[in-house]
């Protein structure tokens, strides 16, 4: 990854844009101080400002790379403010590499670090860290949910909300600082302090209240874990790869077969759902099925749902232990059996696919309720949650029964933290990791 100070020297960068190769399009974008030097070079002009304009491509020597379009888009006004053009060309390998070639053996001009045209926008003013965050899983987001989460907090939605409490830190803090230093003044009303710290203890409540949707977060970006618990021989595998609609775990009469954690994700109504299948629950185990337990046991209580598979036919009801989560009941192998003895919350057959579908809408509906409040503004990321606990750990102690001075230093240092999630103050040690997530080209 390149430094601020390599960046700042100048460099010109260049990478393909558009992704994997072979495709009908690609784009490759450049952006730096030689970009008008590289248009007039390989295109043989500067177009006008965001105009797309058909010409064609050529190397070193003049010889024709291929025919596609150019598009200039002028600094600031451009992604990275600086300078930006993009080259759409057909996408065959051959054609991209030649371009590419061409293009880095201009001197100043070099291949792009993952991430670095995003980080030149952020350091250019364009981005805050929230909406580079936000970018980045813009580009990720598999389902919908994930997109309009994504598309919002890219819009700047986390930024604004972050930069008001940030604000009203900073005004608390001048008016106590005014209240202690200017007592004597007419124009510093001596019970001012008793109207901020009010505004304080209700600024920390709002931060609490949205640190508690950092749940709802992770499950719009990672998933709703969905986790079949149940004995040997209860079906889990078979309606795991019922799920999965493919045969993605190992299914046989033999007790124990499956041993470890095998993941699939789902989309059901846009939203992401990870189903884990997972060792039948026994006491009679070897070692390393009993290792396969203990993994299942631990997943199950990191669950938001919790599937407990039991076989109609030869009921043995097990005991989850330790799982918080909700417990769906559920009876297999209906195709097999019509008892109703026993009590469940759904019968299905993975063999026929009874219950399937309702079971389907269950988890839909459960996952569904669980993001409900995917609509408001939520932390995003752990990054997000571990200065929000600072700041409101700085808020508390401001308002404990210490000298003004002190409290209003807790003030100044709860305004730096809310600082840091946007990237307003001290972050240079953050941008190598946040950037590194990026792909090339963007």
């Amino acid at each position: 990854m390149t430094t601020e100070g390599q960046t700042a020297a100048g460099d010109t960068i260049v990478a393909l844009s558009s992704g994997r190769l072979p495709a009908g399009v690609a784009v490759v974008r450049i952006s730096g101080a030689k970009t008008r030097f590289v248009l007039e070079t390989i295109a043989g002009l500067v177009p006008a400002e965001r105009v797309a304009t058909y010409g064609t491509l050529v190397d070193g020597k003049r010889n024709p790379i291929d025919r596609g379009l150019v598009l200039f888009f002028q600094g600031p006004r451009s992604f990275t403010g600086e300078d930006i053009a993009e080259f759409h060309i057909h996408g065959g390998q051959a054609s991209v590499a030649a371009l590419l070639a061409t293009l880095t053996a201009i001197e100043g001009v070099r291949q792009a670090e993952p991430g670095e045209f995003t980080r030149r926008a952020f350091l250019n003013g364009k981005l805050d860290l929230t909406e580079t965050e936000a970018l980045a899983d813009l580009i990720e987001a598999e389902t919908e949910a994930q997109r309009r989460f994504a598309l919002a907090n890219a819009s700047g939605a986390q930024k604004t909300l972050y930069l008001g409490w940030r604000q009203r830190l900073i005004h608390a803090r001048a008016m106590i600082e005014a209240e202690i230093d200017f007592s004597d003044e007419e124009d510093v009303p001596g019970a001012v302090s008793d109207t901020i710290w009010r505004d304080v203890a209700a600024l920390s409540e709002e931060i609490g209240r949205h640190m508690a949707g950092f749940h709802t977060a992770e499950i719009i970006r990672d998933g709703y874990d969905v986790v079949i618990l149940g004995a040997p021989n209860a079906g889990k595998s078979s309606l795991f790869n019922a799920l999965a609609r493919r045969d993605a775990a190992i299914v046989t009469d033999e007790p124990g077969t499956t041993r470890d954690l095998l993941d699939v994700v789902l989309d059901l109504g846009g939203l992401k759902i990870r189903v884990t299948d997972t060792a039948g629950l026994r006491n009679a185990a070897g070692k390393v099925e009993t290792i396969g337990i203990e993994r299942a046991r631990g997943r199950a209580r990191e669950a938001d749902l919790v599937l407990m598979l039991e076989d109609m036919t030869a009921p043995a009801r097990i005991d989850p232990g330790g799982v918080t989560a909700p417990v769906l009941r559920i009876g297999t192998k209906a195709d097999k059996t019509t008892a109703m003895a026993v009590a469940y919350d759904l019968r299905i057959s993975s063999v026929t696919g009874q219950g399937i579908e309702t079971l389907l809408d269950a988890i839909r509906r459960r996952a569904d309720a669980a993001t409900q409040a995917a609509s408001d503004i939520l932390p995003s990321r752990l990054r997000h949650m571990k200065l929000l606990e600072e700041t409101q750990s700085f808020l508390e102690r401001a308002q404990g029964g210490r000298a003004q001075e002190l409290r209003a230093e807790e003030l100044r240092l709860a305004a730096d933290r809310l600082g840091r999630i946007v990237g307003t103050v001290d972050v240079e040690d953050l941008l190598d990791v946040i950037f590194s997530q990026f792909c090339i080209g963007k």
